[in-house]
């Protein structure tokens, strides 16, 4: 009886794998028409005669039994950029890098400790624009266990997972806002039991769950 649970564990994780491979292969780009957030509110008045620094991230599923989570890090306190926020694995994009794929896995690396061999690459979503002049390209990836994660502590304070089926439930999906020089500005907020996922990551998060969902 074990083994055939285990056959079946086995076969629902493929499944689940497959089926995200399929639809972000379905996918393909000219994705706004179907809700696709594109940025942060407020990211089209950002001056396009400023280059936009390209990043990558790492949005790694990893194949737990009782469904894929998400691998998310709380980033340390004293960083220059998004201190202390909630972040997917990733940074800029570097000269030596082949592409956005070749650099979420090293970032991935650095940060986390993640090894390469262990991601299979899936595809990845539209690229996102933030108003502080990034523009970050999501990688999909999955990651069969076991994984052994080594956080660098100059970066990263935490490494926790979220399960993908609360990031794809619309209902987590909250609206929140904040006054800065005068102006309201709006964005997408995933409550994750005392964590607060918000800005960029939770927008690539509601991307992510807009496409799986349509």
């Amino acid at each position: 009886m074990m083994m055939a649970d285990t056959l079946d564990a086995g076969a629902a994780k493929l499944a689940e794998r497959e089926a995200l491979r399929l639809r972000l292969e379905a996918a393909g780009g000219g994705l706004d028409p179907h809700g696709w957030l594109t940025g942060d509110e407020g990211h089209d008045r950002v001056d396009r005669i400023t280059r936009l620094t390209h990043a990558a991230v790492l949005l790694g599923l990893v194949a737990r039994p009782g469904g894929a989570h998400i691998i998310l890090t709380q980033r340390t306190a004293h960083l220059r950029d998004h201190a202390g926020q909630i972040s997917l694995p990733g940074g800029r994009i570097e000269p030596d890098d082949d592409g956005p794929a070749a650099a979420a896995l090293r970032e991935a690396l650095e940060e986390i400790g993640l090894e390469p061999a262990k991601v299979e690459l899936l595809g990845g979503l539209r690229p996102y624009d933030t108003i502080t002049g990034f523009r970050i390209h999501p990688i999909v990836g999955w990651i069969e266990p076991p994984i052994e994660l080594t956080p660098d502590p100059f970066e990263v304070a935490e490494v926790f997972e979220v399960p993908l089926s609360f990031a794809l439930d619309p209902l987590n999906h909250r609206r929140d806002s904040y006054e800065r020089n005068g102006e309201l500005r709006h964005f997408y907020v995933l409550p994750y039991e005392e964590r607060y996922i918000w800005g960029a990551t939770a927008g690539i998060l509601v991307n992510f769950a807009r496409l799986l969902v349509e």
